[in-house]
């Protein structure tokens, strides 16, 4: 399901929650599904409990993921995450696309950036 990479220099939380991230964007965990329980997870990839807590609750802020108390946490629904992640995201984009025009990136080679990755998705 999900593999670590101890080499990485990103935590591993942050390793964790991008990886339900991805397998609740593609729909292999469907939405209203339930999520690995924190206990379980945490053994199969023989990690601190509590760092999968932390991979929640941060997939949890960004709208991904919800809890119910004494059941678990479940996969939002895509109309639920979509709007507010979009919104911080394009908040980013333009931050990065600032910086990029101030190093002299120009508006094509963005475009033929976002072509390509169009691209490889196929």
């Amino acid at each position: 399901m999900l593999q670590l990479n101890f080499r990485d220099g990103r935590p591993i939380y942050e390793q964790v929650r991008d990886g339900l991230r991805k397998l609740i964007i593609t729909g292999v965990i469907p939405a209203g599904d339930k999520l690995p329980s924190v206990r379980s997870l945490s053994g199969s990839l023989a990690i601190n409990p509590n760092t999968i807590q932390r991979a929640y609750e941060a997939l949890e802020q960004e709208g991904y993921a919800y809890t119910v108390a004494g059941k678990g946490s479940f996969a939002a629904l895509p109309t639920d995450v979509r709007e507010d992640r979009r919104r911080e995201l394009f908040s980013k984009l333009d931050a990065i696309v600032q910086e990029l025009s101030f190093l002299g990136v120009k508006p094509e080679e963005l475009a033929a950036r976002f072509a390509r990755r169009e691209e490889e998705e196929q």
